[in-house]
Parts: structure tokens; sequence; C-alpha cells
């Protein structure tokens, strides 16, 4: 069975830090690449950060230089690092194996017909 759990959300003040975690099971991420959105209450759905196939990492213009993503092979697991938060950070988070595919522009996440989604986490940052 495929499965995407991702963990680590919560609650924090302006320039908080949170580690998000993702495991996949029933298929390995170093095939579908690994991607992390963010869908806000009133945004379509945000790419945060994607480590490639190739192990090429990107970031979203709105978090460089403030989250990183990282990878443990052994446990099939990718991390998002997210330091300095902010209110704007605040959204559901959902770690993603797209395979390559890219999300089209103006979707909402999870887009559950493409590729594998997790069930999300909530992050919630505070003034």
């Amino acid at each position: 069975e495929v499965q995407l759990v991702e963990s680590g959300g919560g609650s924090v003040e302006t320039g908080g830090s949170l580690r998000l975690s993702c495991t996949a099971s029933g298929f390995a991420f170093a095939e579908s690449g690994m991607n992390w959105f963010r869908q806000g209450p009133e945004n379509e759905c945000e790419l945060v950060s994607e480590l490639n196939r190739d192990g090429s990492i990107t970031y979203g213009d709105r978090v460089k230089g403030r989250f990183t993503i990282s990878q443990d092979n052994a446990k099939n697991t990718v991390y998002l690092q997210m330091n300095n938060l902010k209110p704007e950070d605040t959204a559901r988070y959902y770690c993603a194996g797209l395979f390559g595919f890219r999300l089209p522009r103006g979707s909402y996440c999870p887009l559950r017909t493409l590729g594998y989604w997790g069930q999300g986490t909530q992050v919630t940052v505070s003034s």
C-alpha cells in the first residue's frame, strides 16, 4: 500500500522553527522525487520545496533562505526544516511524490489525481 505520512506541524510564534517529516511507504521517493506544498485558506497550492529525482533542490521564492529540505534514504523520509517562521507561512503543508509531473497552475492541494499525497500537517504561526 502506498502511503505518505507527514508529521511535525504545530503552532509557533513569529521567528520560531519547526521541522516537518514525510515518510513514504510502498514506493521509494528517489523514484518520484518529493515535493512540499502548502495550502492556505485563500491561496492556490504553493510549491514550498522540491527534491528532484536527479538530486537537485528547488525552493519557492517566499521561503528561500529560511526553509531547508533534506532526506534520509534509509528511512525513506524527507524533512523540511522551517526557520524564522512568519504568519504568512500559516498553511496546511503536504508532501507529495509527483514523478516529475507539475501541478497545474491554479490548483488547490492536495490534488490526489496526480501522484501520491500525504494527509497534510497544519502549521500556524502567530504574530
